[in-house]
């Protein structure tokens, strides 16, 4: 239930860049900045044919897609210069030598290691020859799952998903979940869909299997190899079938099935429950299984499927987990299918880049506390802190407008709007890293204490208090999040920035639109969409709502769901309109409810143009600022099967077609493509 604005995590160096307070005046820009709203323009598009077009289509044409990625957008552009600074730092800390087990130490060790290409084609699959030795030393399927649960900790994607998190119907405690998982592709869809496109991916997915596995093995002949890929593939290809569609997951009610090992015993019989569970340090006797159907088939697999195939399905998916760590070979191969078959890429990023993604993922927190003592100083979130409440105060005063609920419903909407915890920033208290012990022994092997240090991290919260002050997110990350079972937004100090527009010329307008709408509004709306609605203030998984009035709000969804059903990419696709529902109902909820948060402003009040735009233009023009950005055929279509997100162009042009202010600003008649009658226009919160 996160907002996506982009798969890389981003540590916003120009953090200082955004900004607004309610009531405040920003300055209009120089002659010696211009202003980056109105440079962005496309002017020969009417804002009512194309609207995301309109405001990004310059921007669009200047930044053209670099050859190493599948997308490109304003984040990237602050990425950039945030890898550069992060990359001094890194090598300031490797020259450093600093005292064993500090964070520095960590931190220069991971990059001082990570960048070493020459030891990595010396060390060649050595980082991962113990897990390959296991594999190899089989002599049962039934003894499988005790590999996988030696696997699993350390990241590597084998025949299930377990989870330490809150219960939904208890958010007070933390429970084990079972999920769907132990796909290579990213899910059940292209494994089943019977399309041109997904077929050619399956294709040159069993192809890509096949060269790993002769890189893990040269005496495996190209056929013997594809051999082996197609029965990864079969294998791969009955989890897929018993695996439940994008939309399904979407159903908290459905994927709530909580479970004794008794229970489990009966749908898998042929897995010993209790010994795989404390194997995975998972100290309980009962689960929440989210697929029960997918235990069953998994169960009935590890009965039927060859000993064999089962080895070489754990080799694959160990190689493909570590092949960006290990050898060039293995590494440009890895590339070749996730980057350039199923995203478009051409190129490989360069190694540091991916260093530094790895390294941020290993020790996010430690690499926040630098971030924020430099680049979030306390008046900014004080700042935010101001807009969030401004945002929350339109709410309530949407809710208590509603034609459409009752004032029981509402009553308690109200209550849980109150209890929404705001995390601003970063976190008050920093995960403590001291047990995470990373060397310059090999890339590989940091990413896997990495892992499994984060594991036990996890599930060492069984049978303990749940901590609410933890973060899901580091503060340098471009992303941002509402968590049903704590009842939280969380928005860290990275989202509020806006690349190329300093804080002295960033006017409410833009802010508002940028961050207001697009960020904590949008945040805000995830409480009350199809999923969120159903978490009640405490965070609990329980109905709320009277009969009537989720009836009502139902058909309010279904519209969304079908507006967005129409909408067409590449060629026949079409957008998900079920599964991207939730992120539709908060796009457009945070555009209307932050409108009426920045008409109380003095810029909206007084009504002065700024670039020959009102104020209400640059409201719209800065919430489609956060989704400019294009993106290759490749990585589209791969985002329309997997993504619970609409692409940014339907994020912005989806939710302006219902917005009547949408109209008015700029201008837009039945003549124009994005129209649509009022009669038609969803309108929810």
């Amino acid at each position: 239930m996160t907002r996506l604005l982009t798969t890389a995590p981003l540590l916003a160096a120009l953090l200082t860049a955004a900004g607004c307070q309610s009531g405040t005046d920003r300055p209009a820009a120089t002659e010696a900045r211009p202003d980056i709203i109105a440079a962005a323009l496309d002017t020969t598009t009417h804002p009512g044919d194309d609207f995301f077009q309109y405001a990004n289509g310059a921007w669009l044409k200047q930044h053209p897609i670099p050859a190493s990625e599948s997308s490109w957008s304003i984040a990237k552009e602050v990425q950039n210069e945030v890898y550069a600074r992060l990359r001094a730092t890194s090598e300031a800390a490797a020259a450093a030598r600093a005292a064993p087990g500090s964070n520095q130490q960590k931190i220069g060790d991971f990059w001082a290691v990570g960048i070493d290409s020459a030891k990595a084609e010396q060390l060649g699959l050595a980082p991962i020859k113990p897990q390959l030795d296991r594999i190899a030393a089989l002599r049962a399927a039934a003894d499988v799952p005790a590999v996988a649960a030696g696997l699993i900790p350390q990241g590597v994607n084998v025949l299930l998903h377990p989870l330490a998190e809150q219960d939904a119907k208890r958010s007070d405690r933390m429970v084990v979940y079972f999920y769907q998982g132990g796909l290579g592709l990213p899910n059940r869809d292209y494994y089943v869909n019977p399309d041109a496109r997904t077929r050619k991916i399956r294709a040159a997915y069993e192809r890509h299997v096949g060269a790993v596995l002769r890189l893990l093995d040269p005496r495996l002949d190209t056929v013997a190899a594809r051999a082996q890929a197609a029965r990864v593939l079969a294998l791969e290809t009955t989890l897929a079938r018993a695996s439940r569609k994008l939309e399904s997951l979407r159903d908290p009610y459905a994927n709530y099935n909580p479970m004794s090992t008794a229970q489990l015993t009966k749908l898998a019989p042929g897995i010993d429950w209790p010994t795989w569970l404390a194997a995975l340090n998972l100290n309980t006797d009962t689960v929440v299984v989210g697929q029960p159907e997918f235990v069953t088939a998994l169960g009935q697999a590890l009965a039927t499927v060859p000993l064999a195939d089962w080895q070489t399905y754990l080799r694959w998916h160990v190689a493909s987990t570590y092949a960006p760590t290990l050898h060039r070979a293995l590494a440009d191969e890895n590339f070749r299918f996730y980057g350039t078959i199923l995203n478009g890429a051409t190129a490989q990023r360069p190694r540091w880049k991916r260093v530094l993604d790895m390294q941020e993922e290993a020790l996010g927190e430690a690499l926040g506390q630098l971030f924020v003592k430099e680049y979030f100083k306390p008046a900014a979130k004080a700042r935010y802190d101001e807009m969030v409440t401004n945002v929350v105060s339109a709410f309530g005063d949407h809710i208590r407008a509603l034609d459409w609920m009752s004032d029981t419903t509402k009553r308690v909407a109200l209550e849980k709007l109150g209890r929404i915890s705001r995390k601003v920033g970063y976190p008050d208290k920093w995960r403590d890293y001291s047990a995470l012990r990373i060397d310059r022994s090999s890339l590989a092997a940091n990413v896997r204490r990495a892992n499994e240090w984060k594991w036990r991290y996890q599930t060492n919260k069984l049978g303990r208090p749940v901590d609410r002050t933890e973060w899901a997110m580091t503060p340098q990350t471009y992303n941002a999040y509402y968590n049903p079972s704590n009842n939280e937004i969380v928005l860290p100090a990275a989202i509020f920035a806006i690349p190329g527009l300093p804080d002295s010329l960033a006017d409410d307008a833009v802010v508002y639109g940028y961050a207001g709408a697009s960020t904590i509004g949008h945040e805000l709306t995830h409480g009350f969409d199809d999923e969120g609605s159903q978490f009640d203030a405490q965070g609990n998984l329980r109905e709320w709502w009277t009969p009537a009035d989720r009836r009502r709000f139902r058909q309010r969804v279904n519209a969304i769901v079908r507006q967005f059903n129409g909408y067409t990419v590449l060629d026949s696709t079409h957008l998900n309109g079920r599964a991207t529902a939730g992120e539709n109902i908060a796009d457009l909820g945070g555009i209307v409810i932050a409108f009426d948060a920045f008409k109380k402003t003095n810029q909206y009040q007084e009504g002065k143009k700024i670039g020959g735009l009102t104020p209400t233009q640059r409201y719209f023009l800065g919430y489609s600022l956060g989704w400019q950005g294009h993106i290759r055929d490749e990585a589209l279509a791969a985002r329309v099967l997997t993504d619970v997100h609409s692409p940014a162009k339907f994020r912005v042009n989806g939710p302006f077609a219902d917005v009547p202010a949408f109209y008015e600003a700029f201008g837009v008649k039945p003549t124009h493509k994005m129209y649509r009658p009022d009669s038609a226009r969803v309108v929810i919160w």
